[in-house]
């Protein structure tokens, strides 16, 4: 984070359902946060995100270019001057402490006072704070989180970690240290920060890594948990890589995809030897619980 209060400015975009995840992986190049929000008709998407004034334009209108090219749809980017300070004050205002599942509590370092009993709770920094348990996606992880915490997973993997969240939650929930990798690395920083704020740097271990293309995730293996909170494409994409390095018996549980897209995202990783075990919906939302059995998924 800047240490300045730098000029800050919304960049965002309407777009079909079947568009939602290009133009968001779009912004999310060049935006440290972006979200979604649904319009009352329910047939169409605004996307948003935050960025400082002028930085990455030309990479932004590139990646909106193919967006446009991967869909058909054009959407014309709108653009709003938000002062830093301003911002960092909605921001505080829409993250109010969340309750998630039987164990977890999230809750801004904005917000003081005792933290709920028998809960786990995690801050985070509210100025960083996406990936932030407002997200039908990382409540869905979260409580299939604790669904698989009897097995004691003791290789843990975040593949995609963002905030650090999801890590966290492991590390905390199952005592366990947990590789967290981010291909972009001011998310590897901002996991780092949240992990020291928590008081579980020693827990987790971050660093920037393009997936299973990196040697270092890949030698790792096998995973006994594998977290992957990404999008649907680039997780039917992993799932030969995510089958090859999961452990016998071992767990995925994978989401950033809407209920429409759980078919594909469930079938890719079907062909490779994995069960579903659960499904979680969260609004528009899924988070899918796959098991490889005894003997190891396969590539085949």
């Amino acid at each position: 984070m800047r240490a300045s209060a730098a000029a800050l400015e919304t960049v965002s975009v309407d777009v079909p359902e079947s568009a939602l995840e290009a133009f968001e992986a779009a912004l999310g190049s060049v935006c440290a946060t972006v979200g979604f929000f649904r319009d009352q008709d329910a047939t169409r998407w605004r996307v948003e995100g935050v960025k400082p004034v002028g930085e990455g334009d030309s990479e932004l209108a590139a990646a909106l270019a193919l967006a446009t090219a991967l869909t058909g749809v054009e959407a014309a980017p709108r653009r709003a001057a938000v002062p830093a300070e301003g911002w960092l004050a909605r921001t505080r205002a829409a993250f109010p402490q969340q309750i998630i599942g039987r164990r977890f509590a999230v809750r801004g370092t904005h917000i003081f006072g005792p933290t709920p009993a028998g809960r786990i709770t995690l801050s985070l920094d509210a100025s960083l704070a996406f990936g932030s348990g407002e997200h039908g996606s990382t409540r869905g992880c979260l409580r299939a989180l604790e669904g698989v915490a009897h097995r004691r997973p003791r290789r843990i993997l975040d593949l995609g970690t963002g905030s650090g969240i999801l890590a966290m939650a492991a590390a905390r929930l199952l005592h366990r240290r947990v590789l967290a990798v981010d291909l972009d690395p001011w998310s590897v920083r901002v996991a780092r920060r949240n992990a020291v704020l928590n008081r579980i740097g020693p827990m987790l271990r971050c660093r920037r890594a393009d997936g299973w293309h990196d040697r270092a995730v890949r030698a790792g293996g096998p995973y006994d948990l594998v977290l992957a909170n990404i999008l649907a494409r680039p997780l039917c994409l992993m799932a030969r890589p995510l089958a090859a390095h999961l452990a016998a018996g071992g767990t995925a549980i994978v989401a950033g995809l809407l209920a429409g897209q759980a078919r594909q995202v469930l079938a890719a990783h079907r062909r490779r030897g994995m069960r579903l075990e659960a499904a979680i919906a969260d609004g528009p939302w899924a988070t899918l619980v796959l098991r490889a059995d005894q003997r190891g998924a396969h590539c085949g």
